[in-house]
């Protein structure tokens, strides 16, 4: 199979497993880092008002859109109401109904809202809206207004700017007191500003919302002028003249409609409350998800049972631990007793720590080894003594456990974890090791396995690592990735250039002796 082939594969294989990484990342919202919490607010809106005779039909507007955030979830609490929820143009209204009540009733709906930079307003283009219906005079002082602010105005944006100076200057304008009378208030400029802007043909609307604060409480609802370009629907704030949707802005409700009304009863008394909390991120990811309708989270390792999500945790690394095991073999040059024996190491060094760790591999193998050269002696088989070498082992094990225990040693508990087969192993294999090549071989070979497996134990330890391969098990698609590329790599490693360092060339060329004949 040639070199391209395994180019191929390894290109399909990265960027499959990085698609899907940024899919959950940038889509559902995926954490990367562990712990890591999302902020989200709770709003409420409690609708009281007093039932009459007849039937009662209260219709609440809830949020829909709002650019820069998303809903997380959301319920309604009300007491022998029907409820249904239907879109409209001023977003979305709940309708609660109920044929006959009988003293005073509250309606709530909750939701919980998180920041999303990926929610953006509409892009549909609006069409222009219908001139407004005025009396001669009004119709007059409009077109007057119009022409002098399209004359200060160079488009949309500034043309609303200027607009909305000369609303707030109503009593030294006279085309604007026509409309406003002393005491006017930011929602009354904003209104008008919406018909004098349906007279210059430019689409606009209010805007309802809410600011996002930290402090819980009661919150009043503000306004914002939403005015469409052409391109986008631009933001403006009647009462301060900014442009632009402010950060903690929570868009509620569009339209001239009140947030709430009640048909068979008596005007509702609305008030609104906002509380911020911190919620885990990958709670936040499930539940979008689950609104997005993605499978996602139905395959993933947190719909198993937690116990088994905690054996996966630690399964997942093994493969990282592998591809150090691969670099430092292919690419350094450390020499090692097998492949797989430092890395089963390192799992054990997860419960002994490095250091103990380290000491009791040293002190098994060292005793094993000796028992082992003992064995030899006697001339068994290969099966007979590695049963042999596997019970003393076990019962080596065994005697450090009891004697750490009397001498309060709490680590040397932990050593019944590591592997004992993979520990016989290699006390068979170092022992071949030491009476082919020599004691020096065997000793570089065991030093380099412990080296590796500390690395491996370090590198698997890393808890970062850890949550994003858990997370993202599709990660693991680029370690074969590496792992294939790094399987046709023949040239040098590093400790090798030491050992071809005499066939270097030195630099120096040979002239001709000074003195010597032409």
């Amino acid at each position: 199979m040639n070199n391209r082939h395994i180019y191929v594969l390894s290109a399909v294989l990265t960027l499959l497993g990085l698609g899907l990484f940024i899919y959950k990342v940038h889509v559902l919202g995926f954490p990367l880092r562990a712990q890591e919490q999302t902020q989200i607010w709770n709003i409420e809106a409690a609708v009281r008002f007093e039932p009459g005779p007849a039937a009662v039909k209260a219709t609440l507007r809830i949020p829909s859109l709002t650019p820069g955030f998303a809903l997380l979830d959301e319920n309604f609490v009300s007491r022998g109401f029907g409820l249904a929820t239907r879109n409209a143009p001023a977003g979305r209204e709940a309708q609660w109904t109920l044929r006959q009540a009988s003293g005073p009733q509250t309606l709530y709906y909750r939701a919980l809202v998180y920041r999303d930079p990926s929610r953006i307003a509409e892009d549909t283009t609006p069409p222009f809206p219908a001139p407004p219906q005025l009396d001669e005079p009004s119709r007059i002082a409009m077109e007057g207004l119009i022409a002098e602010v399209r004359r200060q105005s160079a488009d949309v944006a500034s043309f609303t700017s200027e607009l909305l100076r000369h609303l707030s200057l109503a009593q030294n304008d006279p085309y604007v007191s026509v409309f406003l009378k002393r005491g006017s208030t930011a929602s009354d400029r904003a209104r008008l500003a919406t018909v004098l802007l349906a007279g210059a043909q430019i689409p606009a609307r209010l805007a309802h919302g809410i600011l996002l604060r930290s402090e819980p409480g009661p919150v009043q609802a503000e306004q914002l002028l939403e005015v469409h370009d052409g391109v986008q629907w631009l933001y403006f704030n009647p009462r301060t003249l900014e442009q632009g949707l402010p950060y903690d802005f929570f868009i509620w409700w569009r339209g001239d409609e009140r947030i709430a009304d009640i048909e068979g009863g008596s005007p509702a008394d609305v008030t609104l409350a906002v509380q911020q909390n911190l919620l885990d991120s990958m709670l936040v990811a499930e539940r979008r998800a689950e609104k997005l309708g993605s499978r996602s989270m139905d395959f993933s390792l947190f719909s198993l049972p937690i116990a088994t999500q905690a054996v996966y945790s630690v399964l997942l690394m093994i493969p990282i631990g592998a591809l150090v095991i691969l670099f430092l073999r292919n690419f350094v040059g450390v020499k090692t007793f097998g492949t797989f024996m430092p890395v089963l190491v390192a799992l054990a060094f997860r419960e002994t720590l490095l250091v103990w760790g380290i000491v009791l591999f040293v002190v098994i193998v060292s005793l094993g080894l000796l028992i082992r050269f003992y064995l030899e002696r006697l001339r068994l088989l290969l099966v007979p003594r590695l049963t042999v070498v596997l019970t003393i082992v076990v019962l080596l094990m065994a005697g450090i456990s009891v004697l750490s225990h009397r001498l309060g040693i709490q680590p040397g508990l932990s050593i019944a974890l590591f592997p004992m087969v993979i520990i016989s192993m290699t006390i068979e294999r170092m022992s071949i090791v030491w009476e082919e090549r020599g004691a020096s071989e065997a000793i570089q070979e065991g030093v380099g396995s412990l080296v590796v497996a500390a690395a491996a134990y370090v590198v698997m330890g890393i808890g970062a690592l850890s949550h994003l391969i858990f997370v993202f098990p599709e990660l693991l698609l680029l370690v074969i990735a590496a792992a294939l590329l790094a399987g046709r790599y023949t040239g040098y490693r590093l400790l090798e250039l030491r050992r071809f360092k005499a066939l270097r060339p030195s630099g120096k060329t040979s002239g001709t002796p000074s003195g010597s004949a032409t």
